[in-house]
């Protein structure tokens, strides 16, 4: 007497079949963390722009860093002489590159690829310190770089990342905070008009350690920063915050993903932009993933951007991935709109023209990023530039931005679960 036997299902029965994307697995790949990733850049197809991580990004303009060879040597910096921070350049056989992190797209494998020593920021000492180091000489080849910004256990210290001049730059940094260290990190970007960037802050943050990670972008013509933090260690805090201001033709980009891998974690995400002029685009999205082992989690992430006249655009897309039900607290939030009418009208009552009353607004709203810094000085020079960037808007496309003046449109998502 014979049998019937049950087919066994196949995938393709459900319509499961490879992602056009990648090509690392059957399914398109849904949690943030199980990303393909390579440090060697022929492991990644070209770049078409349909891809989930490019679809924002106009990859044409930054062809030249994703599709070709790299200048990967040693440049010229300056530093501030600071106790307890050295900096040196060191091998590709560094036990400290790839610590923190590893690329998951094309420009930053290409950069990985390419460099040929990796200059390292050593932080020591449990006195407060600040240290900048410049970058104003890069040039107009296509460039690959790598840095590691390491800080011992129990160290504290501010680091300042000043990047002026002309650069077509693709480059990796890595941020190791050791045990108990307190980290604050500022990149500043202000690169010539033509100036094309494109960067990944890998972040590894130990037990009980703290960083603070500061991106600041106003010039540039297509900037993408993406910051990533891996909270690896119980009572890890990371706060990740954001300032930038779109001029017509811009585009700025950021990508920002925590991960809470350990329990007791905290985080903040918060980055506020501004646009003007025809053209002006600016990008947020931000992950946050709440892994199985980070109970006790707290964590919130939020964009908000003004948009100062007609022709402009800003995209936001929050992000949050749950897999354990343990947890303090997770939320995010978006929004994004013009100017308050009723703001102006309120400063205008009071004898304060309607250019300065504008000024006022908008400097106020990124004010409370940048005064986070922690940098008086540092603080001043970039209130002084957005004082600059607000100057340069022009009477009538104030006048276009207030005709259209609407209402925020925001979406606000609190609590466990939602996103």
């Amino acid at each position: 007497m014979s049998m019937a036997t049950t087919p066994t299902p196949t995938s393709e029965q459900h319509g499961l079949t490879k992602h056009t994307d990648g090509g690392w697995g059957l399914v398109p790949i849904q949690t943030r963390s199980e990303r393909f990733h390579s440090t060697k850049v022929d492991e990644f197809p070209a770049i078409t722009g349909r891809e989930a991580t490019w679809k924002y990004t106009p990859v044409a303009r930054i062809a030249e860093l994703t599709s070709s060879e790299l200048d990967g040597s040693p440049y010229d910096v300056s530093t501030t002489e600071t106790p307890g921070v050295n900096v040196s350049w060191v091998g590709r056989d560094d036990a400290r590159i790839g610590s923190a992190g590893s690329p998951e797209e094309r420009a930053s494998a290409n950069a990985w690829t390419s460099f040929e020593k990796a200059l390292v920021i050593s932080v020591t000492g449990e006195d407060e310190k600040e240290f900048t180091l410049t970058r104003a000489e890069l040039g107009q080849g296509a460039r690959g770089a790598h840095t590691v910004i390491e800080a011992a256990p129990f160290s504290r210290a501010t680091v300042i990342l000043q990047n002026t001049g002309a650069a077509h730059l693709t480059e990796n940094v890595e941020i190791i905070v050791g045990e108990s260290a307190a980290l604050t990190v500022v990149t500043v970007q202000q690169w010539d008009d033509d100036g094309i960037h494109v960067a990944t802050h890998f972040a590894s943050v130990g037990r009980d350690a703290r960083l603070k990670h500061i991106a600041v972008t106003l010039g540039g013509d297509v900037v993408r920063l993406n910051p990533a933090a891996h909270l690896v260690g119980a009572g890890a805090d990371a706060e990740l915050l954001g300032a930038y201001f779109a001029d017509a033709g811009q585009h700025l980009e950021q990508q920002v993903y925590v991960f809470h891998d350990a329990p007791h974690t905290r985080s903040r995400v918060t980055y506020k932009g501004a646009l003007q002029g025809a053209g002006a685009r600016t990008v947020w999205v931000g992950d946050v993933l709440i892994g199985p082992k980070a109970v006790g989690t707290d964590t919130y992430e939020q964009n908000r951007n003004l948009v100062l006249t007609d022709g402009a655009r800003a995209d936001s897309v929050p992000n949050l991935e749950i897999e354990t039900g343990d947890i303090l607290g997770a939320g995010h939030a978006s929004a994004t709109g013009r100017f308050d009418d009723e703001q102006l009208f309120y400063l205008q009552s009071r004898g304060i023209t309607e250019d300065e009353a504008r000024r006022l607004v908008v400097r106020g709203f990124l004010a409370d990023i940048v005064q986070r810094i922690g940098s008086p000085a540092l603080q001043e020079r970039l209130t002084d530039a957005i004082e600059a960037e607000l100057t340069a808007l022009e009477p009538s496309e104030a006048a276009g931005a207030e005709a259209a003046s609407a209402e925020a449109a925001s979406v606000e998502a609190a609590g466990p679960g939602k996103n």
